[in-house]
């Protein structure tokens, strides 16, 4: 018998999917490969509701293809190597990575993942994501980091990797490198300072944000066509608090509406200085150390942080009568996406791929690979038009993929590892060779930085491929679908593209398939808002199913809303299909061949067919929530309150022939709208195949079964079931309106015109379920018999 609770229900299939293997790939299959890329997630102590709703919907699809006949290739990985790792350990072991030695941090990380990572991959088999959970990868296992390492070293062959010591932007929080993909948007309040320089005996005002920067000031610039400042040309500015003196000079970057309309330029406060600083061989004078402090060049400031040199510059500077003015204003900044801290541009030695020429190139692998929606693509080209600066990979970190190079200690050459010793730690393990094939020096320095985490997370086929054996990836890769959230395409996607071409010149996936935002009130959620809704006290309080299906309720690529009441429609939805299912196997006997079909059962397997076609289409085209929308009318509306109204008289009290149509077409309708919705509500249809249907279909689950193909009927009167269902809906309204039972016995009157296009067999249907005495020929009216 079926089960109503849904725990119960889930728990017991989530076991049997996993011991019978239900969702393995098989290397040795003939069927045809569907290969999905799935970005792996980050470890950070659970599911959030964006992961629920974002893998149930491209589990959605990746279920329709394997009932379609495909082959799925489904791994899952954990994204655990890297700053976000560091940060949790750090935060929940509250210890400091800084303060315990590098080999003991290193060893506190992976045990602290080995203990949380099974819990935080249940989260996902909760949900009834229908992975291959044996093909599992950690982004700091020695596979991915091999792998990664792999990488490097060809990148480096291909001439794509270089060593410069540049500025770079830098975050003082992590004191590490950080690349743009790292960087977003953040609005600040903040404090426009008119501050005083000098040029000779005259005062030339020069607004700025940043006055902590004013020791690093190497020049000031003013636009070329502004009046006010042409005057200035050749001439020398001092600089307030320090008196040093400066070249002002013009050049068309200054915008002459911004401040004051005149800059200084400091070595490095953003993009703009470092242009300034290579078009006209500025000095570098280095105002903040990678630690986020003053230097010596600071003066009196040197080793105050920031926010505290910033004040004290503008308190002195008031002091001495050097600030004419203050206006708070908002404004963007770059903050690290990690920990929201402002960025700094520091000058380091830093590991960069090399990129900025390719992007043309960029935009052609974009065009190349099929979107859904098709206006993502639209991000990345953004994205791409917008790059500044080559992909900097290097980050000054504990926990991460050790980059595999050695430095001659004389001449600073790098010495590569060689691919037969990965992966490798170069602090622990030696070099390749015994001296320098420069200078032969014989001593070596170890390579201290680690490999950015998007280093190793854009190589995700190839972390999942490469588990198999070299005859099952050659037919794996490119890889058939990338699904993702939005907000990562200029993360995963991107990098994932650039590594792809620059290895194997070849994208790595044929389409992908982009999910959107979820909000709470319309705004992001977030903990310091409170604002979080955990998947896990949903799926407590309503069930797996009643989560998916609310994830099924938006766009493909639409931020939308969390709505408890869109659950609790798919709990209602479980529900009646439990109950929907109970009544038709308590009325019916199976029957294993179509018989000669009642005339009525035959133009509702139209309605079945047309639902089958334009299911299949919706899915086709990866748009989920159309395929779920349409079950869902038909269901409730086609199956429920209609057909099944309709039918229950005959299936009570017909004739055998009238009983056998009846029972063929709820048992196949039934199994039908099961195989349809399987897919988004995977454990209730699992429970209502397996007691009802698996003992004649035979599969060992409904999600191994075929997709539904449509009947073979006649189809010449498609319109005859909406007028039946015409006639029926007013009938039912005329009762209501009488507040009469629908049991309420009538007589119809009704045009013969109205009717003729029913057969005698249809109209006996239709009397039954509207419990008419007779028809007659007349102005349509019901008459009911008291």
């Amino acid at each position: 018998m079926l089960n109503n609770n849904f725990k119960e229900i889930e728990e017991k299939w989530k076991n049997y999917w996993e011991k019978e293997k239900i969702y393995k790939f098989n290397p040795k299959s003939k069927k045809k490969i569907f290969s999905v890329d799935t970005p792996p997630p980050t470890v950070s102590g659970e599911m959030h509701i964006g992961h629920a709703c974002s893998y149930s919907q491209q589990d959605f699809i990746i279920r329709y293809k394997r009932m379609r006949g495909f082959n799925v290739f489904y791994p899952f990985g954990t994204d655990d190597n890297g700053l976000p790792t560091e940060r949790l350990v750090e935060k929940t072991l509250k210890i400091k990575a800084k303060d315990i030695p590098k080999s003991e941090f290193i060893k506190t990380c992976l045990d602290f993942l080995e203990k949380i990572r099974p819990k935080f991959v249940q989260d996902w088999k909760n949900i009834g994501i229908s992975c291959d959970w044996n093909i599992f990868y950690s982004t700091i296992d020695a596979h991915s980091r091999k792998i990664s390492q792999w990488s490097f070293l060809d990148l480096h062959k291909k001439n794509r990797l270089y060593r410069k010591d540049a500025p770079a932007m830098f975050c003082p929080e992590c004191k590490t490198g950080v690349a743009q993909i790292e960087v977003k948007d953040k609005e600040i309040d903040s404090m426009f300072n008119d501050i005083v320089f000098k040029v000779g005996k005259e005062d030339l005002v020069i607004a700025t944000t940043r006055p902590e920067l004013l020791p690093a000031c190497v020049a000031v610039f003013y636009h070329p066509e502004d009046k006010r400042y042409q005057k200035y040309n050749g001439k020398k500015a001092i600089v307030p608090l320090f008196n040093f003196e400066v070249p002002i000079m013009p050049d068309l970057r200054v915008n002459p509406e911004k401040g004051t309309g005149i800059v200084m330029c400091c070595t490095f406060g953003d993009q703009t200085d470092m242009e300034w600083q290579k078009a006209y061989n500025l000095p570098i004078k280095i105002a903040i150390s990678p630690e986020g402090r003053m230097t010596e060049i600071a003066e009196k400031y040197k080793g105050m942080k920031i926010k505290d040199a910033r004040r004290e510059i503008i308190e002195d500077l008031k002091k001495n009568s050097l600030i004419k003015a203050q206006k708070p204003i908002k404004h963007m900044v770059n903050v690290h996406e990690r920990c929201d801290t402002e960025i700094e541009f520091i000058k380091t030695k830093q590991w960069f791929v090399r990129y900025l020429d390719l992007k043309q190139d960029m935009l052609e692998w974009a065009k190349e690979l099929k979107w859904h929606p098709p206006y993502m693509i639209h991000r990345y080209n953004n994205w791409v038009n917008g790059l500044q600066w080559d992909w900097l990979i290097s980050n000054q970190r504990y926990f991460g993929v050790p980059i595999p190079v050695w430095y001659c200690f004389n001449c600073n050459e790098p010495i590569l590892a060689d691919e037969k010793q990965l992966p490798i730690d170069p602090t622990k393990d030696k070099p390749p060779i015994s001296s320098c094939p420069k200078c032969e020096c014989e001593k070596f320095i170890p390579e201290n930085d680690v490999l950015n985490t998007w280093f190793t997370s854009s190589l995700t086929p190839q972390l999942a491929i490469y588990l198999m054996d070299k005859e099952t990836q050659k037919k794996l890769f490119p890889m058939d679908l990338r699904p993702q959230a939005h907000e990562i395409i200029t993360f995963w996607l991107f990098n994932t593209m650039v590594k792809s071409n620059l290895h194997f010149n070849k994208n790595p996936w044929k389409e992908t398939m982009i999910s959107g935002f979820v909000t709470l009130h319309g705004e992001k959620m977030s903990k310091s808002k409170g604002n979080i809704i955990r998947p896990q006290e949903i799926m407590d309080k309503y069930g797996s199913d009643a989560i998916r299906y609310w994830a099924a309720s938006s766009k493909l690529g639409e931020d939308f809303d969390y709505q408890e009441k869109d659950v609790v429609t798919g709990k209602k939805f479980i529900t009646k299909i439990l109950n929907a299912t109970k009544f038709v196997f308590s009325n019916i006997k199976y029957q294993e061949k179509m018989p000669m079909l009642h005339d009525t059962d035959r133009i509702f397997f139209i309605q079945l067919n047309k639902l089958i076609k334009e299911t299949t289409e919706k899915f086709e085209s990866y748009d989920y929530s159309g395929a779920k929308l349409l079950i869902d009318n038909f269901f409730w509306h086609t199956f429920c309150d209609n057909y099944l109204e309709i039918v229950k008289n005959r299936v009570y009290s017909g004739d055998i022939d009238g009983k056998k149509s009846a029972y063929y077409t709820l048992y196949n309708s039934l199994l039908t709208i099961t195989k349809l919705i399987a897919p988004i509500t995977p454990f209730i249809t699992e429970e209502i195949y397996q007691n009802y249907f698996r003992e004649y279909e035979k599969r060992k689950s409904i999600h191994l079964e075929s997709w539904p193909n449509v009947f073979n009927i006649k189809e010449n009167d498609d319109n005859t079931w909406d007028k039946l269902i015409e006639i029926i809906t007013k009938i039912r309204q005329l009762k209501s309106e009488a507040k009469k039972s629908v049991k309420a016995e009538i007589i119809l009157h009704i045009p013969n015109q109205e009717i003729k296009q029913l057969s005698k067999k249809i109209i006996s249907d239709l009397k039954s379920v509207i419990n008419a005495k007779e028809i007659r020929d007349a102005p349509f009216k019901i008459e009911f018999i008291s």
